[in-house]
């Protein structure tokens, strides 16, 4: 019996739990100080999905979020999530990358790495751990926790002990889908400290109500560290609120020695934060759902998923979309739901439903996971499923990394080409994410508005002030919006709904439809092409996902109506062909 350390999220995980990581940095820093004198165990401000949204949505460069904290925390030691062989993106990235991308955080001010696999494949996780403990930094290797047929105390305690071999600091079971029940926290973390002997941190979120009491569980088998959020950011499908763990445990064995005068005084400052992107924060993300326990939906996936649904306009089919999840998941050997797989069962879950037809449409990271890209899954994967992926193929058997190239040397050039290197941090940034880093590199990204309940009404949609200069026109049968702009010379502006003069979605002939809304990532044929039905012709990028977009019928490409970064909606055309 220990006094129990605290991991605060509430600059990573609890945000990205419940306002889809839109937490920006200048409402981190002015209460940057005060978190680095309660002596937590270490403060969780990067990784996940920090990166992405930073540059895809507020318009920050993730790394001098980092060094802006890192100049401001100076005794309290900074931990990121790390994907393995994922890094803070959506697929494996060559070995060169992966170093490069740490020593940079280390670099930059990261201390701690907890470093996870979506499919617990140690192997995906060998060549960041190493890297890791090379810079000097404390690593954490990870357990991602799940429930399911195959996965069992004795496989979980096989995973730590890979980890152990790997010369890890500590363990960490991460839970993100809080389903650790307090029998399975205690038996497990008991087990772990007898055969393994590491360190050992347990991350819960709150969707199932359960949380808090599989802390006190895990108190009495001998946890070392607990994962929690202020409680502004805490409950839902976040952590256990930081203040009520820590006045849990006084008094007890376990007894964090943390003032909760000081943390009651940090809690205010986010209850102002928490006020400030109330209009983002969506209230099923806030409350306890139990059905969690059925669909095993994670905390951060829950938020995403309804942003997702609303962005096609199919909230109405969330409960379909939650009874299809654990079907997909069965199908696909039982992954645990954490990034990249939770996004790989659920927009798979999502396209099933809204596409009408099991596995019409599969996304090139499903078949990837198919395929073995990934790693193993944890089960055999449905037969019917791999010959609709492999045909008379057969998945990969090597660590998925050994069948790829080194890359920094490319993707150097090419951000040199694009003029897009101002410090060696941005080579990285672009290798990650080369559709979105140009952009935003150049300085053409856009900040994402903020919209108050106040200009929404509470919907989160901003309402137009003055007057209404936004009108619907139809012309032979097509509809356009036509915006009038106030600056006293009568412009006008026409756009069609996809609010591009070039998309209509009006019928047109041998048009070819978006099947969904999302961004034009790629067009695979040109004006005058010769396409045959079943032809790829255009890949969006959807609900983080890869989708190819295949062509109706045969014909000639006529006319091409978007380019390559557009946005389009569900029944946009993208192009005439016949």
């Amino acid at each position: 019996m220990t006094q129990v350390a605290i991991t605060d999220t509430t600059l990573r995980d609890a945000h990205q739990s419940l306002i889809a990581t839109r937490m920006r940095t200048r409402d981190m820093l002015p209460i940057a100080e005060k978190l680095d004198s309660v002596g937590f165990f270490s403060l969780e401000v990067w990784g996940g999905a920090t990166f992405d949204v930073c540059i895809r949505f507020l318009n920050e460069d993730p790394w001098d979020r980092l060094r802006s904290l890192a100049d401001e925390i100076r005794k309290t030691p900074l931990q990121m999530l790390l994907r393995g062989q994922n890094l803070v993106g959506y697929r494996h990235y060559p070995d060169d990358i992966v170093i490069k991308f740490v020593e940079k955080s280390a670099e930059n001010g990261i201390e701690i790495f907890r470093v996870f696999d979506a499919v617990n494949d140690i192997r995906n996780m060998e060549v960041a751990i190493t890297a890791a403990k090379k810079t000097g930094a404390h690593v954490q290797g990870t357990i991602s926790y799940t429930i399911s047929p195959v996965h069992t105390i004795e496989t979980f305690v096989a995973n730590a002990r890979e980890l152990a071999s790997l010369d890890c600091d500590s363990i960490c079971i991460k839970d993100m889908a809080g389903l650790i029940s307090p029998h399975a926290a205690y038996d497990l973390i008991k087990t772990l400290k007898d055969e393994v002997g590491l360190p050992v941190d347990l991350h819960s979120h709150s969707t199932s109500g359960m949380a808090p009491m599989s802390y006190m569980a895990a108190c009495k088998a001998g946890v070392d560290i607990l994962d929690t959020a202020f409680s502004p950011f805490a409950g839902g499908t976040s952590q256990p609120p930081t203040e009520t763990v820590v006045a849990g445990l006084d008094g007890t064995p376990y007894d964090t020695g943390l003032d909760l005068t000081l943390l009651t005084d940090i809690k205010e400052y986010f209850d102002g934060v928490k006020e400030k992107y109330r209009s983002i924060l969506d209230p099923v993300s806030e409350k306890i759902d139990t059905s969690v326990l059925i669909h095993q939906i994670p905390g951060g996936m829950l938020s995403n998923l309804v942003s997702q649904l609303k962005e096609q306009n199919a909230m109405d089919r969330y409960d379909d979309v939650l009874q299809e999840m654990p079907k997909v998941r069965e199908d696909l050997g039982y992954p645990p739901l954490v990034t990249p797989t939770s996004q790989i069962v659920g927009t798979q879950a999502v396209l099933n439903v809204l596409m009408g037809e099991r596995y019409k449409v599969i996304p090139k990271e499903v078949r990837d996971y198919v395929s073995g890209i990934y790693g193993r899954p944890p089960a055999p994967i449905n037969k019917q499923l791999l010959a609709k992926v492999l045909g008379d193929g057969a998945a990969i058997t090597c660590r998925p990394a050994d069948l790829l190239p080194p890359e920094l040397e490319m993707r150097t050039k090419e951000a040199q080409e694009l003029g897009i290197i101002g410090k060696e941090e941005d080579v990285l940034t672009y290798a990650i994410y080369p559709q979105i880093a140009p952009k935003f590199l150049m300085g053409e990204a856009e900040e994402e508005k903020l919209k108050s309940a106040a200009a929404t009404g509470g919907s989160g949609v901003e309402s137009h002030t003055g007057i209404f200069n936004k009108f619907k026109v139809v012309v032979d049968g097509e509809p356009f919006v036509v915006e009038v702009l106030a600056t006293g010379a009568g412009e006008m502006t026409v756009a069609n709904d996809a609010g591009d003069a070039k998309s209509p979605t009006a019928s047109v002939e041998g048009g070819i439809a978006s099947n969904m809304h999302g961004m034009v990532l790629g067009l695979k044929v040109s004006k005058g092409d010769v396409v045959e039905e079943g032809d790829v012709v255009a890949v969006i990028e959807a609900m983080k996902m890869e989708n190819n977009i295949h062509s109706q019928h045969s014909g000639i490409v006529r006319e091409i109506f978007v380019s390559e970064g557009d946005s389009v909606g569900a029944g946009d055309n993208l192009m005439s062909v016949y």
